[in-house]
């Protein structure tokens, strides 16, 4: 039979509530945008050091960002001794990737909407450079993690999935008519935080009878 839930796997659920608040900066942020497009332009666009959204968009995205990193931080402190060092490992890359996010994007919004090539603006495609990196390089160890665990193969799919997604948005936003940048955009965007929101999940439905870690 099993246990009870311990106290960081309710905590993990911060992980839910961030992604909830992540989408309403984008709503909220949308609303409080005229002319904002949504199939053309970024997220970020939201939040620029310009934009008639930024004080609200701001505040929902930073609870975003603090929810996340803590849900991420005590994912880290849950798997010390389960699944596999690979699957360990990926959840610490996925965890720096969300501090990098969420300190490297308060630090360095965009300046105004679209790309105005300023050092601020330099720096954000830096950010967004080594996010989705980190995010590449933790999900394909977690899935190799998962397959390398007896019990552990659905969520290993569902990885290779989200990872899938967010490449194929990676890669679009380069070759896409500028009219649909923001699709493409937010494929890849999106996925990563409904991925955050699935890791706090699998950690609260995470057995403890599951077989040690090797």
């Amino acid at each position: 039979m099993e246990r009870k839930k311990n106290l960081v796997q309710w905590l993990a659920l911060l992980g839910v509530a961030g992604t909830i608040f992540y989408f309403l900066h984008v709503i909220l942020g949308k609303a409080n945008y005229p002319g904002y497009n949504p199939l053309a332009q970024a997220v970020s666009d939201l939040t620029a050091a310009t934009a008639p959204s930024r004080e609200i968009a701001s505040a929902y995205s930073t609870v975003y960002a603090f929810f996340t990193v803590a849900a991420c931080t005590l994912l880290c402190v849950f798997y010390q001794g389960k699944v596999n060092k690979v699957f360990r490992l990926g959840i610490y890359l996925f965890a720096v990737m969300e501090w990098t996010s969420a300190v490297g994007y308060t630090l360095f919004p965009l300046s105004a909407s679209g790309y105005a090539g300023s050092f601020q603006d330099i720096m954000h495609m830096v950010v967004t450079a080594i996010v989705v990196l980190l995010s590449i390089a933790s999900m394909i160890l977690i899935t190799v993690g998962c397959f390398q665990s007896r019990v552990h193969k659905l969520f290993g799919i569902f990885t290779i999935a989200v990872l899938g997604i967010m490449a194929l948005g990676s890669i679009t936003t380069g070759i896409v008519p500028v009219g649909y940048f923001g699709v493409a955009e937010r494929l890849s965007v999106y996925s990563v935080v409904i991925y955050s929101a699935a890791l706090s999940l699998f950690t609260y439905r995470y057995p403890v009878q599951y077989p040690k870690a090797i």
